[in-house]
């Protein structure tokens, strides 16, 4: 079956992983995505845990995609990727603000060539303010945003970053889907729009929703945010670790009586949910306390039979086995001609109707450029003089 956006062309400018991963999600769900890419090729090409000449992680950001080199600093370069411009529904970009413009590719120039095309742009602090043009990594934002202070657990602890680029993907996710929104708007009033979005603004719009309570009320002075000394809801055990989370009244009892501590639904301090909210660092506590007179695998039957929140805490080599995860069918592998069999996780959405799975793997570097070109109406002999005056020609990295 075609996937639900089958038959939409996306232009993809982007580098690293917020727009690669963005543009992925919606080639997994059927639309062609065009990767065009610098002489040097995508930056995430030339990262650690490499096979065949790939990186793990460009593999894992860039399937179903087809890969041109342009050099856009080279007249011809650009002539080009104005042609494949024409008839794309969408053009995706993560330069800095300003160099869009400066190398010929921005909203206006675009446009110029579909009308109606739908314009991204992706930043990291937006396009105006003191900050617009700096660089934007992954860790700045977690800095920036709140997010290291959220994880440190207080306003006076340590920040802590957390161990995976949330920034970077959680702008990805956006992403596509104010993409596939703004493709919904334009197939009711056929006008497209300039989608912009920056990695600082999808993070807070992600924390407001549960990290951002004493911010809220703008009436009232901000108290400093206190936590738990259990803040991860992790656990240790006699043998292991396990997380348990418990919400309602009913969880609170259920858990109580699991772990042989009917005192506590008498105790004044544990009585709501609010007050158990309250009064978390001598809740968490007491079920430290608890839960270490026994091993994990004890507690996840006991904690399950009761009805209990629980779960065991896995690593990466553990996750992939599990079998929640085959159950699921969450995981497939499949056979890279260079980088050989991988395992990859599947688009995340399924859909009924429509197919979102993985057609092509991850690119070799303008593996696709003379069909690309073919394609758009480019001759044999034009195509060789485009590599000859290195416009289409991948420029070799060194390898560690």
């Amino acid at each position: 079956m075609p996937g639900p956006l089958a038959g939409y062309r996306i232009i993809d400018l982007t580098q690293m992983v917020s727009g690669p991963l963005a543009t992925m999600i919606l080639a997994d769900e059927g639309a062609e995505v065009i990767k065009v890419e610098p002489p040097e090729g995508d930056h995430t090409r030339a990262a650690a845990h490499r096979r065949g000449g790939f990186s793990a992680i460009f593999l894992n950001n860039n399937r179903n995609k087809r890969s041109i080199v342009l050099d856009l600093k080279k007249m011809e370069g650009l002539a080009v990727l104005l042609r494949l411009v024409e008839g794309a529904d969408v053009f995706v970009q993560n330069f800095r603000p300003g160099v869009a413009e400066r190398l010929g590719v921005g909203e206006e120039a675009i446009r110029a060539r579909s009308a109606d095309i739908v314009y991204v742009s992706l930043s990291g602090y937006g396009e105006t303010g003191p900050d617009a043009g700096k660089p934007a990594y992954d860790p700045l934002l977690q800095a920036m945003s709140g997010l290291a202070t959220i994880q440190g657990g207080a306003d006076e602890a340590r920040p802590r970053l957390l161990r995976t680029i949330l920034p970077d993907k959680l702008t990805a996710v956006t992403a596509a889907q104010a993409i596939t929104a703004a493709l919904l708007a334009r197939a009711k009033s056929g006008v497209g729009q300039h989608v912009r979005l920056s990695m600082l603004e999808a993070v807070l719009a992600f924390l407001w929703s549960s990290d951002m309570e004493s911010q809220t009320f703008v009436d009232s002075e901000p108290k400093p945010q206190v936590a738990a000394t259990f803040i991860d809801l992790i656990y240790e055990t006699a043998e292991g670790y396990l997380s348990v989370a418990v919400q309602s009244d009913r969880e609170w009892a259920a858990l109580a009586k699991a772990l042989g501590r009917p005192q506590w639904l008498s105790d004044p301090r544990f009585a709501t949910p609010a007050l158990r909210q309250k009064n978390a660092e001598e809740r968490l506590k007491l079920t430290q306390e608890a839960l270490s007179a026994a091993p994990a695998a004890f507690w996840l039957e006991r904690l399950g039979e009761a009805g209990v929140p629980a779960a065991p805490v896995l690593t990466r080599n553990e996750v992939v086995r599990h079998p929640q995860v085959a159950a699921g069918e969450i995981l497939f592998e499949c056979d890279h001609p260079l980088a050989g069999r991988l395992r990859q996780a599947r688009a995340a959405a399924r859909f009924s109707q429509t197919a979102a799975n993985a057609r092509r793997p991850a690119p070799a570097l303008g593996e696709h450029t003379a069909e690309i070109l073919g394609q758009f109406g480019y001759p044999p002999e034009e195509i060789e003089r485009l590599s000859a005056l290195g416009v289409t020609r991948p420029r070799e990295r060194k390898e560690d």
